[in-house]
Protein backbone atom coordinates (compact mmCIF):
# COMPACT_ATOMS: atom_id res chain seq x y z
CA UNK A 1 0.00 0.00 0.00
CA UNK A 2 1.32 3.42 -0.96
CA UNK A 3 2.26 5.68 1.90
CA UNK A 4 0.54 9.02 2.41
CA UNK A 5 3.05 11.84 2.28
CA UNK A 6 3.19 15.64 2.28
CA UNK A 7 3.46 16.74 -1.34
CA UNK A 8 3.35 20.52 -0.79
CA UNK A 9 3.51 23.10 1.99
CA UNK A 10 2.32 26.71 1.78
CA UNK A 11 2.58 29.83 3.89
CA UNK A 12 0.52 33.00 3.42
CA UNK A 13 2.24 35.83 5.33
CA UNK A 14 -0.59 38.31 4.70
CA UNK A 15 -4.16 37.07 4.88
CA UNK A 16 -5.76 36.88 1.40
CA UNK A 17 -2.55 37.84 -0.41
CA UNK A 18 -0.29 35.51 -2.40
CA UNK A 19 1.32 32.60 -0.62
CA UNK A 20 4.57 30.82 -1.29
CA UNK A 21 5.56 27.17 -1.40
CA UNK A 22 7.97 25.72 1.15
CA UNK A 23 10.09 22.61 1.21
CA UNK A 24 10.31 22.80 5.00
CA UNK A 25 8.11 24.61 7.51
CA UNK A 26 8.59 25.22 11.21
CA UNK A 27 5.37 25.28 13.22
CA UNK A 28 4.46 27.16 16.37
CA UNK A 29 1.29 27.53 18.44
CA UNK A 30 -0.40 29.51 15.61
CA UNK A 31 0.47 27.12 12.76
CA UNK A 32 3.26 27.44 10.21
CA UNK A 33 5.52 30.20 11.48
CA UNK A 34 4.48 33.49 9.89
CA UNK A 35 1.34 32.12 8.27
CA UNK A 36 -1.35 34.82 8.20
CA UNK A 37 0.51 36.76 10.87
CA UNK A 38 -0.54 39.93 9.04
CA UNK A 39 -3.74 41.15 7.43
CA UNK A 40 -5.16 44.21 5.74
CA UNK A 41 -7.88 46.17 7.52
CA UNK A 42 -10.17 49.05 6.56
CA UNK A 43 -10.48 52.39 8.35
CA UNK A 44 -12.60 50.79 11.07
CA UNK A 45 -10.20 47.93 11.74
CA UNK A 46 -12.34 45.31 9.95
CA UNK A 47 -10.39 42.72 7.99
CA UNK A 48 -10.41 42.88 4.21
CA UNK A 49 -10.27 39.64 2.24
CA UNK A 50 -10.52 38.46 -1.34
CA UNK A 51 -14.25 38.02 -0.79
CA UNK A 52 -14.77 41.76 -1.23
CA UNK A 53 -11.40 42.70 -2.75
CA UNK A 54 -10.25 40.05 -5.26
CA UNK A 55 -7.22 42.21 -6.17
CA UNK A 56 -5.60 41.13 -2.91
CA UNK A 57 -4.67 37.94 -4.76
CA UNK A 58 -2.23 40.00 -6.83
CA UNK A 59 -0.23 41.31 -3.85
CA UNK A 60 2.90 39.21 -3.39
CA UNK A 61 4.71 39.49 -0.05
CA UNK A 62 8.28 38.20 0.02
CA UNK A 63 10.11 37.75 3.32
CA UNK A 64 13.88 38.05 3.21
CA UNK A 65 16.56 36.48 5.38
CA UNK A 66 17.25 39.79 7.15
CA UNK A 67 13.62 39.98 8.34
CA UNK A 68 12.48 42.60 5.84
CA UNK A 69 9.46 42.07 3.62
CA UNK A 70 8.94 43.30 0.08
CA UNK A 71 5.47 43.87 -1.36
CA UNK A 72 4.92 43.74 -5.11
CA UNK A 73 1.82 44.00 -7.29
CA UNK A 74 1.06 44.73 -10.96
CA UNK A 75 1.62 48.36 -11.86
CA UNK A 76 3.12 49.20 -8.47
CA UNK A 77 6.70 49.92 -7.41
CA UNK A 78 7.92 47.35 -4.92
CA UNK A 79 7.98 48.41 -1.28
CA UNK A 80 10.23 47.01 1.44
CA UNK A 81 9.64 47.32 5.17
CA UNK A 82 10.46 45.51 8.38
CA UNK A 83 7.41 43.82 9.96
CA UNK A 84 7.54 44.32 13.69
CA UNK A 85 5.80 44.30 17.04
CA UNK A 86 6.89 47.77 18.15
CA UNK A 87 4.43 49.99 16.28
CA UNK A 88 1.10 51.48 17.25
CA UNK A 89 -1.21 48.89 18.80
CA UNK A 90 -4.80 48.83 17.61
CA UNK A 91 -7.80 46.55 17.96
CA UNK A 92 -8.93 44.83 14.77
CA UNK A 93 -11.71 42.41 13.92
CA UNK A 94 -11.48 39.16 12.01
CA UNK A 95 -14.92 37.54 11.86
CA UNK A 96 -16.22 37.59 15.45
CA UNK A 97 -12.83 37.98 17.11
CA UNK A 98 -11.39 41.27 18.35
CA UNK A 99 -7.61 41.01 18.20
CA UNK A 100 -4.67 43.05 19.41
CA UNK A 101 -2.57 44.05 16.42
CA UNK A 102 0.39 46.26 15.56
CA UNK A 103 0.04 48.80 12.73
CA UNK A 104 2.85 48.46 10.20
CA UNK A 105 3.11 52.13 9.33
CA UNK A 106 1.98 54.84 6.95
CA UNK A 107 4.25 53.94 4.03
CA UNK A 108 2.75 50.46 3.75
CA UNK A 109 -0.76 51.85 4.22
CA UNK A 110 -0.28 54.38 1.42
CA UNK A 111 1.03 51.66 -0.91
CA UNK A 112 -1.99 49.44 -0.18
CA UNK A 113 -4.44 52.31 -0.56
CA UNK A 114 -3.03 53.22 -3.95
CA UNK A 115 -3.29 49.65 -5.22
CA UNK A 116 -6.72 48.90 -3.74
CA UNK A 117 -8.16 52.40 -4.30
CA UNK A 118 -9.69 52.21 -0.82
CA UNK A 119 -8.68 52.94 2.78
CA UNK A 120 -6.40 50.15 4.00
CA UNK A 121 -3.72 49.48 6.58
CA UNK A 122 -1.49 46.50 7.23
CA UNK A 123 -1.46 45.07 10.74
CA UNK A 124 0.48 42.26 12.39
CA UNK A 125 -0.98 40.14 15.17
CA UNK A 126 0.64 41.19 18.45
CA UNK A 127 3.25 38.76 19.75
CA UNK A 128 1.63 38.61 23.18
CA UNK A 129 -1.94 38.16 21.94
CA UNK A 130 -3.64 34.76 21.76
CA UNK A 131 -6.54 34.29 19.38
CA UNK A 132 -8.24 31.12 20.53
CA UNK A 133 -9.83 28.58 18.21
CA UNK A 134 -13.61 28.23 18.50
CA UNK A 135 -13.98 26.15 21.71
CA UNK A 136 -16.67 24.02 20.05
CA UNK A 137 -13.99 22.53 17.84
CA UNK A 138 -10.76 22.98 19.82
CA UNK A 139 -9.01 19.89 21.13
CA UNK A 140 -6.98 21.74 23.72
CA UNK A 141 -7.63 24.88 25.76
CA UNK A 142 -4.48 26.39 24.26
CA UNK A 143 -5.48 25.92 20.60
CA UNK A 144 -4.98 29.22 18.79
CA UNK A 145 -4.36 30.72 15.38
CA UNK A 146 -3.21 33.94 13.74
CA UNK A 147 -5.36 35.81 11.24
CA UNK A 148 -6.56 32.68 9.43
CA UNK A 149 -10.31 32.34 9.14
CA UNK A 150 -10.34 30.19 12.24
CA UNK A 151 -7.80 27.37 12.47
CA UNK A 152 -4.00 27.09 12.37
CA UNK A 153 -3.78 24.58 9.48
CA UNK A 154 -5.80 23.61 6.40
CA UNK A 155 -5.12 20.25 4.74
CA UNK A 156 -6.30 19.02 1.33
CA UNK A 157 -5.32 15.87 -0.54
CA UNK A 158 -4.09 16.09 -4.11
CA UNK A 159 -6.51 13.27 -4.97
CA UNK A 160 -9.44 15.42 -3.84
CA UNK A 161 -8.42 18.20 -6.19
CA UNK A 162 -7.89 15.67 -8.98
CA UNK A 163 -11.40 14.30 -8.42
CA UNK A 164 -12.83 17.80 -8.66
CA UNK A 165 -10.80 18.64 -11.76
CA UNK A 166 -12.04 15.48 -13.48
CA UNK A 167 -15.50 17.09 -13.41
CA UNK A 168 -14.41 20.52 -14.65
CA UNK A 169 -14.05 21.66 -18.25
CA UNK A 170 -11.00 23.70 -17.20
CA UNK A 171 -8.97 22.30 -14.28
CA UNK A 172 -8.05 24.64 -11.43
CA UNK A 173 -4.80 24.68 -9.43
CA UNK A 174 -4.56 23.95 -5.72
CA UNK A 175 -3.92 27.62 -4.95
CA UNK A 176 -7.64 28.34 -5.43
CA UNK A 177 -8.17 26.63 -2.05
CA UNK A 178 -5.19 28.14 -0.18
CA UNK A 179 -4.16 25.10 1.90
CA UNK A 180 -1.17 24.88 4.20
CA UNK A 181 -0.59 21.15 3.79
CA UNK A 182 -1.21 19.08 0.65
CA UNK A 183 -0.90 15.30 0.88
CA UNK A 184 -0.66 12.58 -1.76
CA UNK A 185 -1.00 8.81 -1.71
CA UNK A 186 -4.57 8.54 -0.45
CA UNK A 187 -7.93 8.20 -2.24
CA UNK A 188 -10.03 11.30 -3.01
CA UNK A 189 -11.56 12.83 0.13
CA UNK A 190 -9.85 10.31 2.41
CA UNK A 191 -9.06 13.26 4.69
CA UNK A 192 -12.77 13.49 5.52
CA UNK A 193 -12.37 10.33 7.56
CA UNK A 194 -9.22 11.21 9.46
CA UNK A 195 -9.55 12.17 13.08
CA UNK A 196 -5.98 12.18 14.41
CA UNK A 197 -2.78 11.71 12.45
CA UNK A 198 0.91 12.20 13.04
CA UNK A 199 3.50 13.88 10.83
CA UNK A 200 7.15 13.93 11.89
CA UNK A 201 6.17 13.49 15.55
CA UNK A 202 3.48 16.20 15.55
CA UNK A 203 -0.03 14.99 16.39
CA UNK A 204 -2.67 16.72 14.28
CA UNK A 205 -6.44 16.57 14.71
CA UNK A 206 -8.93 17.25 11.93
CA UNK A 207 -11.56 19.21 13.83
CA UNK A 208 -13.84 20.73 11.20
CA UNK A 209 -14.40 20.34 7.45
CA UNK A 210 -13.65 23.56 5.59
CA UNK A 211 -16.81 25.29 4.34
CA UNK A 212 -15.91 27.10 1.15
CA UNK A 213 -16.76 30.71 0.35
CA UNK A 214 -16.33 32.49 -3.00
CA UNK A 215 -12.52 32.65 -2.82
CA UNK A 216 -12.00 29.43 -4.88
CA UNK A 217 -13.80 31.19 -7.77
CA UNK A 218 -11.02 33.83 -7.91
CA UNK A 219 -8.10 33.18 -10.25
CA UNK A 220 -5.10 33.70 -7.99
CA UNK A 221 -2.94 34.88 -10.90
CA UNK A 222 -5.33 37.40 -12.47
CA UNK A 223 -7.96 38.13 -9.76
CA UNK A 224 -10.67 37.32 -12.33
CA UNK A 225 -13.86 35.92 -10.79
CA UNK A 226 -16.01 33.18 -12.32
CA UNK A 227 -18.54 30.54 -11.26
CA UNK A 228 -16.12 27.61 -11.09
CA UNK A 229 -15.04 25.51 -9.32
CA UNK A 230 -17.67 26.30 -6.68
CA UNK A 231 -20.58 25.60 -9.02
CA UNK A 232 -19.37 22.08 -9.78
CA UNK A 233 -18.15 21.45 -6.25
CA UNK A 234 -21.64 22.21 -4.96
CA UNK A 235 -23.08 19.37 -7.05
CA UNK A 236 -21.30 16.67 -5.06
CA UNK A 237 -19.78 18.23 -1.95
CA UNK A 238 -22.78 20.01 -0.39
CA UNK A 239 -23.63 18.89 3.13
CA UNK A 240 -26.47 20.74 4.78
CA UNK A 241 -26.17 24.23 3.34
CA UNK A 242 -22.36 24.21 3.05
CA UNK A 243 -19.92 23.22 0.33
CA UNK A 244 -17.04 21.37 2.00
CA UNK A 245 -13.53 20.85 0.70
CA UNK A 246 -10.50 20.20 2.93
CA UNK A 247 -10.04 19.80 6.66
CA UNK A 248 -9.20 22.38 9.32
CA UNK A 249 -6.58 21.14 11.76
CA UNK A 250 -5.18 21.83 15.19
CA UNK A 251 -1.93 20.35 16.49
CA UNK A 252 -0.66 19.06 19.82
CA UNK A 253 2.88 20.33 19.91
CA UNK A 254 5.18 21.98 17.41
CA UNK A 255 8.01 20.91 15.15
CA UNK A 256 9.14 20.83 11.54
CA UNK A 257 7.20 19.65 8.49
CA UNK A 258 8.93 18.72 5.24
CA UNK A 259 7.73 17.83 1.78
CA UNK A 260 8.00 14.04 1.64
CA UNK A 261 7.14 13.48 5.32
CA UNK A 262 4.90 10.49 5.91
CA UNK A 263 1.37 10.98 7.25
CA UNK A 264 0.43 8.29 9.77
CA UNK A 265 -3.33 8.13 10.38
CA UNK A 266 -3.81 7.29 14.07
CA UNK A 267 -7.59 7.31 14.48
CA UNK A 268 -10.45 7.69 12.07
CA UNK A 269 -13.64 9.67 12.53
CA UNK A 270 -17.02 8.08 13.12
CA UNK A 271 -18.52 7.59 9.66
CA UNK A 272 -21.67 9.43 10.76
CA UNK A 273 -19.83 12.52 11.98
CA UNK A 274 -18.07 13.50 8.76
CA UNK A 275 -19.23 13.94 5.17
CA UNK A 276 -18.58 10.89 2.95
Amino acid sequence: MAKIRISALYCYPIKSCKGHALQEATTDARGIVGDRSMMIVDAGGEFISQREAPRLALIAPQLHADGTMTLSAPGMPSLSFHPGDAGRRIKVRVWNDICEAVDQGDAVAEWLQEFLAAPARLVRIADDFERRVDPRYARHASDQTGFSDGYPFLLISQASLDALNARLAAPVPMNRFRPNIVVSGCPPFAEDGWCDFRINGILFSAVKPCARCVVPTIDQDTAAVGPEPLRTLATFRTFGQKVLFGQNLVAAGTGVLRVGDEVEVVTRADATSRPP
